[in-house]
């Protein structure tokens, strides 16, 4: 998926956010702020709004000298992630479609994206799983379930901390012999990574692998060749979030897309609603 002119606010405002994060100091805030700018003129808005991200936060990084800004919120959404997911369990265990249950609240997870929300609290998280519960879902689940069921190889694609709890429930509910989940293979946002996996005792459960690369969704052509030959030999691949759906969309992979739908872009590309939970096929 390209870069739309409409993405480039987003990411403005992601760079101030994630600065403002780390310092209180003006001057390197507005060299940011500059520096964004400068990449947004020259930038190539055929390739996704990741590519763009990646940069900006290297720098955020190369600035402060601090290699993982949001590790601090990390460790505290998966904290505040695996609470909730005890208390969830028997609620999946209890539900009419368990398999249904799981996609939902992997959903749910969704919200803990610090490039959309910074100012994310207990409140928003706790509403977004009971909301998820019941609102409408795109998804033809069977169809979903048939895929997995008949899969050898199956990847998942991890999308951010704390969230990445709620995907262990619905990978529980999976073959997960089968699944090997992959993460970033570098801090970028608040975008999970091996560390994260582990906290939420995920690597204990399934095999779980780094991409190789530090953007904020999977730039295939920045990824390491390990991951690269598990992509290509993945008989289903499930992607989480819109950083994944925005570097994939338009890949031949088996891929179902499981996401929230954040912003007017994405319901464009999709045909569908802001706010929308969706399971895509490819």
């Amino acid at each position: 998926m390209k870069t739309f002119f409409d993405c480039l606010p987003c990411l403005v405002r992601q760079a101030l956010d994630s600065v403002r994060m780390v310092t209180d100091d003006e001057q390197t805030h507005e060299t940011i702020l500059r520096e964004v700018l400068q990449m947004a003129g020259a930038m190539d808005f055929g390739v996704p709004p990741a590519a763009m991200a990646q940069r900006l936060h290297r720098r955020i990084r190369e600035l402060t000298g601090i290699d993982d800004p949001y590790r601090e919120a990390k460790d505290r959404l998966n904290a505040r992630a695996m609470e909730l997911c005890e208390s969830l369990r028997p609620r999946i265990a209890g539900a009419a479609d368990p398999m249904e249950a799981a996609l939902r609240l992997a959903i749910a997870g969704n919200i803990m994206d610090l490039g959309v929300k910074t100012s994310l609290d207990d409140g928003h998280v706790c509403r977004s799983i009971e909301n998820c519960l019941n609102e409408p879902f795109e998804a033809d689940i069977g169809a979903f379930w048939e895929a997995m069921s008949g899969a050898e190889r199956i990847l998942y694609l991890a999308d951010n901390a704390g969230e990445i709890a709620f995907d262990r429930l619905l990978i529980e509910q999976l073959p997960r012999e089968k699944v090997t989940v992959a993460v970033r293979g570098g801090a970028v946002i608040n975008d999970a990574t091996l560390d994260d996996a582990e906290e939420v005792g995920l690597a204990d459960l399934v095999e779980v692998i780094g991409n190789g690369s530090d953007a904020p969704g999977t730039l295939l052509d920045d990824c390491s060749d390990g991951f690269c030959e598990r992509f290509a030999a993945a008989d289903v691949i499930l992607s989480k979030g819109q950083g994944n759906y925005e570097t994939l969309s338009e890949s031949a992979r088996p891929i179902w897309f499981l996401l929230r739908v954040k912003c007017p872009i994405i319901a464009r590309h999709l045909e569908t609603e802001v706010g929308r939970m969706v399971l895509r096929r490819s």
